[in-house]
């Protein structure tokens, strides 16, 4: 068990953050157990045969048996816009003691590919996460952080209608928060407390976390939940339209504004309903002028709901 101890101060600076580094290393969990990410199934299929050309002894070595991954893998987030290549620069600078010491808070000791020289071994493991990145994330890139984007957005909105306590509340079922005490369960038997003492509270989503994970070690405040909407990212999604809304606007664009109750992307909507985006974004183009979409930017992507308008049209064909 951990427990974060928020001020009113600290409460009110928790940010999210979006991590390429934290997905990359927390994929290592999918990889390594296939059978505890059944949402990521269809990821593990595309990518089964790039995995085999990489040197998953280094890799390997980078997760143990209970699916844990160093803290080095987990860099905290400045932003949604951090990037992979900063992320990279900074692990190769990592310093031999904390190199060493996070690897032996995940085995108990420093696995002997990584024996001898730190810069070498981490020269290797940045190598190895750099293959990783172009063969199996690179391609699938923008659909993935269209899901992340989508819900950190989804939880500014929580947070601006019912507050930051409810936001946090429902974020896993693993993670509670009263009065000040935010308590995440892990698997990790051992007891924690920790003040965030105004370092500021971090929320990252990812692909790769079933409920809720943290830093092993006494690193920056920071929680890494299962990001909402991954249940249609590798599928094509099948949307049951009113027949007076699809008459009027047709079945695509019925479709889209049956799915936009939630914030989305064109790119997250077109993997949904499986055509190419140029397509989705005609049709959100027609749906925004005539009122029934309202748009906003979040980083590098455009996201799309549903406007008051458009949400009386849904109903009155429904009510």
């Amino acid at each position: 068990m951990l427990r974060y101890l928020l001020t009113e101060d600290d409460l009110g600076a928790v940010r999210f953050g979006l991590s390429p580094l934290c997905e990359l290393g927390l994929s290592l969990r999918a990889i390594r157990d296939p059978s505890r990410f059944p949402l990521q199934v269809g990821w593990l299929r595309r990518t089964e045969s790039a995995r085999e050309r990489l040197d998953m002894r280094v890799l390997g070595a980078l997760i143990d048996e209970r699916l844990w991954t160093p803290d080095f893998l987990n860099p905290r987030p400045t932003s949604p816009l951090t990037r992979l290549e900063d992320e990279l620069a900074a692990l190769a600078a990592t310093p031999r003691e904390v190199f060493r010491a996070d690897l032996v808070g995940v085995h108990g000791r420093v696995p002997e590919v990584f024996e001898g020289s730190s810069r070498r071994a981490l020269a290797r493991i940045v190598r190895e996460l750099t293959r990783l990145w172009e063969t199996c994330f690179e391609p699938y890139w923008p659909r993935m952080r269209a899901v992340l984007e989508a819900d950190i957005a989804y939880r500014g909105r929580q947070v601006a209608q019912s507050g930051v306590a409810t936001m946090l509340n429902g974020l896993s079922s693993r993670i509670v928060y009263e009065h000040g005490l935010l308590s995440v369960m892990l698997r990790d038997p051992t007891e924690r407390a920790r003040p965030v003492g105004g370092e500021g509270l971090t929320l990252v989503p990812t692909m790769f976390t079933r409920r809720a994970s943290a830093p092993i070690g006494d690193g920056p405040p920071m929680i890494m939940y299962s990001a909402r909407g991954q249940g249609t990212l590798w599928e094509s999604e099948r949307v049951a339209n009113p027949a007076a809304v699809a008459a009027i606007l047709g079945d695509a664009r019925a479709s889209l504004l049956t799915m936009l109750g939630d914030p989305a992307s064109s790119t997250e909507l077109a993997v949904r309903l499986d055509v190419t985006p140029s397509a989705v974004n005609q049709h959100l183009r027609v749906l925004r002028a005539a009122g029934l979409l309202t748009s906003s930017r979040y980083g590098r992507s455009v996201l799309y709901l549903r406007s008051d308008l458009g949400t009386a049209l849904l109903e009155g064909a429904t009510g």
